[in-house]
């Protein structure tokens, strides 16, 4: 199983930047995907999911209406599309693969991408 997180870098305030994660190893459709930020000396947070099929999203208070979460199963993929970056958006950006089993849940972990805002 692997998950493999890009596109991350250093951007200027109110830039934008596109992060891919290329999933391989387990069935990719049918696994909801979120993805995380880790910013130094702070607790990890939600970002933004996606349901399996993609019918459903759901997004932090931070980041909505920036951020848009997105995902092409037949290429095994999910993306986040971060617009209007601030530097409060300044983290580990890593993306998770969950799906619901009975009696409690399977989760695979990327390794992360460092996202910086700065001028």
């Amino acid at each position: 199983v692997q998950l493999v997180e890009s596109g991350g870098g250093l951007v200027q305030p109110g830039g934008s930047l596109r992060l891919s994660c290329a999933a391989s190893g387990f069935t990719f459709s049918s696994y909801d995907m979120i993805w995380h930020r880790q910013a130094p000396g702070k607790e990890r947070e939600l970002v933004a999911a996606i349901t399996s099929a993609g019918g459903s999203t759901n997004y932090a208070d931070s980041v909505k209406d920036r951020f848009t979460i997105s995902r092409d199963n037949a290429k095994n993929t999910v993306y986040l599309q971060m617009n209007s970056l601030k530097p409060e958006d300044t983290a580990v950006y890593s993306c998770n693969a969950r799906r619901a089993l009975l009696g409690g849940k399977r989760d695979y972990w990327g390794q992360g991408t460092q996202v910086t805002v700065s001028s």
